[in-house]
C-alpha cells in the first residue's frame, strides 16, 4: 500500500515528465491541487502525530518570538548565548541541541523572544528526524533566522528554503492579492483586474474541481501563479514569515568572500565565536519585525522613555495602546493627545481609531 510520501514522489515524477502547454494545463492543475493536499496530510496526519512533540512546545514570552532554524553545527547555540547569555549546549559535533532552548533579548526596549531549535536533516517536511517538530515550533513564530556556514551557504539555503516550503512557510512573502470567496449557488464567478499571465483557465477549474468547490466568487488582484491560488484556498495551512539568513563564521573566510556574501539578500554576514557584526543583525531583526515603540506621557510630566509600550500589528491603533497598558482604560477614555510622526499638528487631539507611528507619545486624556 502506498504511502502519502509514495503519492507525493509519484505526483512529483508525472509533473515533471508533463510538458506544460494549453493542452495539459487542466491535468497539471489537478495534479498541482492532489500534491497540496497530500503534502497537507502529511503534515497533518490523523491521530495526532503532529504535535510539537516533548521539549519543543515552550512558553511564549515578550511582544515578538524568533527562532533559529539551521543544519547541525551552523552555530545556532552559540547565536543564542551571545545574544541572550541563555547556555545552550555547544560543542564541534552533530545535533548537540536536542530540545527548544529559549532566550530574551531586549532590543529598543522591547522583550523579544528567542528559540534555538534542534537541527534540522534534508527531508524534514517528509517527516524524517525531528524536523515535523521543529517546523511546526518556527511556524508560530515572528521571525525566523535561519543560521547557515559560509563555506557553504546556497546550497543549505536552497535545502532549508525547499523544507519550510513544503510546511506551508512562505518565505518573505505578502499574501497573494487575491479575494476568494465560497458560495453555496451561484456558480464560479472570475474577475481580473489585470491579464493572467502564469495561469491558464483550465488551471484554475482543475484546481476548484479536485478541492470541490462548485460556487465561489475569485477576484484576482495580481499577476497570479497556479501556487498562488492554491495557497489562497488552503490559507489556513500558510503561513507568511519574514526570514533573516544570517551567515554565520565569516572569522574563517578571507575579505573578498565575505563581500560576495552581502549580496545575497535578507542576508547579515556574522561571527557568533567573534561576536562580529551582531549590531547589524539585531537592527535588521528590528525592521523585519516592525514593531512600534510608543511612549506614555502623564499629564504635566515628562515622557517616560525608558520603557515604551510595543506594539506589533502594522496598523496598531490608539485603542491597541490603551489595551497593551489595560483594558479598563478605554472605559474612562475621552481622547489621546499624541506627539510624533503619525500626526500633523505637534500635539494633536485624536480618538481611538487613530494609527500611531513608531516612536509617538501619548497622553490618554480621562473622561
Amino acid at each position: 500500500m502506498s504511502t502519502t510520501v509514495d503519492k507525493i514522489k509519484e505526483i512529483e515524477l508525472e509533473m515533471a515528465r508533463t510538458q506544460k502547454n494549453k493542452a495539459t494545463s487542466y491535468h497539471l492543475g489537478q495534479l498541482k491541487a492532489k500534491l497540496a493536499k497530500l503534502k497537507r496530510e502529511l503534515l497533518t496526519p490523523s491521530g495526532g502525530g503532529g504535535g510539537g512533540g516533548q521539549g519543543f512546545d515552550v512558553a511564549r514570552t515578550g511582544v515578538a518570538s524568533v527562532g533559529f532554524i539551521g543544519f547541525p553545527s551552523v552555530g545556532k547555540s552559540t547565536l543564542l548565548s551571545l545574544l541572550t547569555g541563555t547556555h545552550s549546549e555547544a560543542a564541534a559535533y552533530e545535533f548537540t541541541t536536542l530540545t527548544t532552548v529559549p532566550g530574551c533579548v531586549v532590543y529598543n526596549g522591547a522583550k523579544i523572544q528567542m528559540l534555538d531549535l534542534p537541527g534540522i536533516i534534508a527531508g524534514a517536511k517528509d517527516g524524517k528526524g525531528r524536523g515535523r517538530q521543529v517546523i511546526a515550533v518556527a511556524k508560530n513564530c515572528h521571525l525566523i533566522f535561519i543560521v547557515l556556514d559560509v563555506l557553504k551557504p546556497l546550497t543549505d539555503k536552497k535545502i532549508i528554503e525547499s523544507e519550510l516550503e513544503g510546511f506551508g512557510i512562505r518565505i518573505n512573502k505578502e499574501p497573494p492579492n487575491i479575494v476568494f470567496k465560497k458560495k453555496e449557488k451561484g456558480g464560479i464567478n472570475i474577475t481580473s483586474t489585470q491579464p493572467l499571465t502564469h495561469l491558464e483557465p483550465d488551471e484554475i477549474r482543475a484546481v476548484l474541481t479536485e478541492y470541490r468547490i462548485n460556487s465561489a466568487d475569485i477576484a484576482f488582484r495580481c499577476d497570479a501563479t497556479i501556487d498562488d491560488l492554491i495557497d489562497v484556498i488552503e490559507e489556513k495551512n500558510r503561513k507568511y514569515i519574514p526570514v533573516i539568513y544570517a551567515l554565520n563564521k565569516i572569522d574563517g573566510i578571507t575579505i573578498e568572500e565575505l563581500d560576495l556574501l552581502y549580496r545575497i539578500p535578507n542576508s547579515v554576514p556574522i561571527s557568533s565565536e567573534k561576536g562580529w557584526n551582531i549590531d547589524d543583525l539585531l537592527q535588521m531583526m528590528w525592521d523585519k519585525l516592525a514593531l512600534k515603540r510608543v511612549y506614555t506621557k502623564p499629564k504635566g510630566k515628562q515622557p517616560d522613555y525608558n520603557e515604551p509600550v510595543v506594539l506589533r500589528a502594522a496598523n496598531s491603533t490608539v485603542e491597541d495602546f490603551c489595551k497593551a497598558i489595560h483594558k479598563s482604560i478605554l472605559d474612562s477614555f475621552k481622547h489621546a493627545i499624541v506627539y510624533g510622526k503619525s500626526v500633523k499638528h505637534q500635539p494633536q487631539r485624536v480618538g481611538l481609531s487613530h494609527v500611531l507611528e513608531d516612536e509617538d507619545v501619548v497622553t490618554i486624556v480621562k473622561k
